[in-house]
């Protein structure tokens, strides 16, 4: 809001001015104006994390989010504006899971303190900028000055020098004038400009520790929640595509210190990979071997490589289609399993426990449960009466998770 006059601490207010002007940055920060104002608007509860924040690295806009076929960050400023297309679009999963790693790591004492430094660091630059620009602005009026003086003190009837005089006093006025509004855009506050992390908020931050990580990943803390925990840090994350399958990513905290990563992309076809004629050949090689599909894709997964649409690993299914389509077979698994004694089977684990095997194979799906599985697919349990008792607490909701292998090493 615009006043014409403004006189403080007149009557007893309900907040101080400090409050005040905080409060009026956050309403106007919330508002969705991402092309005028460059406001991030209020964090909502889309699956994107970076609502809001996201630049363009090739344009320099902002970017919007889209959900259809999966969340989406896409540059269309261009398109919108003057029919161009695209300048990109990136899938949110695998930069929100980049960035809030980084997040978290630097949500500890020792980054908090290297980013205090780094936002003081920037505000003297900011105050040396400002030094610089008053004394800019004293010699522009000096200038001026000696300009009025020498045009007063010219002959008004010798109008060839009058005038060049008038247009010299003219120039340096409206240099002045320049310097002057630059200089106030610099020392006043934009009404929107996002408030900077409170001490009592850096404070719980802290106080938090290594519980954040916890916190993250529970279940009930609300995707909005995590947003604005990612805004208390970050000021915006700029992108740009440098490969099919790669993007760089620049994190720009509060205070103006930068983080720079590196994030995998997933692509739609093996042929997009950039290593896909190498991953190909070796399948190939390993088919020739009479080495399963599950065999090969956790060899290629320990060599580098991964799946279209996976960022770490490679999928038996990728595996299959390329041996399939290079027409190699393989030879079959062993239809019958051999007699187990030590451990037991699901089968064996339902009957003594009393419990469905749906309910284990859910659990095994799930995590909930982890034992070791052969090549050939079979699970295989530690037949003693601690993993069974780990067992019946699971099945009785006692506990929340079960590691069985440390059985099987015991054995």
């Amino acid at each position: 809001m615009d006043w014409r006059i403004v006189v403080r601490d007149k009557y007893p207010a309900y907040i101080d001015w400090e409050i005040f002007e905080k409060i009026q940055a956050m309403l106007c920060d919330n508002r969705a104006e991402y092309q005028h104002i460059k406001s991030r608007g209020i964090p909502r509860d889309g699956a994107a994390l970076l609502h809001g924040i996201t630049y363009c690295g090739e344009c320099g806009h902002k970017m919007a989010v889209r959900y259809k076929g999966g969340s989406q960050y896409v540059c269309n400023h261009l398109k919108i504006q003057r029919g161009a297309p695209e300048c990109q679009n990136l899938r949110a999963a695998p930069i929100d899971a980049q960035v809030t790693a980084a997040f978290l790591e630097a949500v500890v004492p020792a980054e908090i303190d290297a980013l205090s430094k780094a936002r003081k660091a920037h505000l003297q630059s900011e105050r040396a900028l400002r030094h610089a620009e008053e004394q800019q602005i004293e010699r522009l009026r000096y200038q001026a000055a000696l300009a009025e003086r020498q045009f007063n003190r010219a002959d008004p009837d010798n109008r060839l020098v009058t005038g060049e005089l008038e247009r010299r006093w003219e120039a340096a006025l409206l240099e002045l004038r320049r310097a002057e509004e630059a200089l106030a855009l610099r020392t006043m506050p934009k009404a929107c400009e996002p408030v900077g992390v409170p001490h009592d908020l850096r404070a719980k931050v802290i106080a938090l520790g290594n519980r954040l990580p916890a916190l993250w990943e529970n279940p009930t803390t609300r995707r909005d929640h995590r947003k604005a925990l990612l805004r208390c840090l970050i000021e915006k994350v700029v992108m740009r595509r440098c490969a099919r399958d790669k993007a760089e990513v620049r994190i720009v905290w509060r205070g103006g210190a930068t983080t720079e990563l590196l994030v995998t992309l997933p692509v739609n076809a093996v042929s997009a990979l950039p290593r896909h004629q190498e991953m190909v050949a070796r399948i190939c090689a390993l088919a020739h071997d009479g080495i399963h599909d599950d065999e090969i894709a956790r060899i290629l997964t320990q060599e580098g490589h991964h799946s279209p649409w996976e960022a770490d690993k490679v999928l038996p299914v990728t595996v299959q289609r390329i041996r399939l389509k290079h027409r190699l077979k393989v030879r079959p698994r062993q239809t019958r399993w051999p007699a187990v004694t030590v451990h037991l089977t699901v089968t064996q684990l339902a009957t003594r426990v009393g419990i469905p095997t749906k309910w284990i194979y859910v659990q095994l799906k799930r995590g909930s449960i982890l034992t070791i599985r052969e090549p050939s697919g079979r699970f295989l349990f530690p037949d003693d009466r601690t993993a069974l008792q780990a067992i019946r607490s699971l099945r009785n909701h006692r506990v929340a998770k079960i590691d069985l292998r440390e059985h099987h090493h015991d054995k």
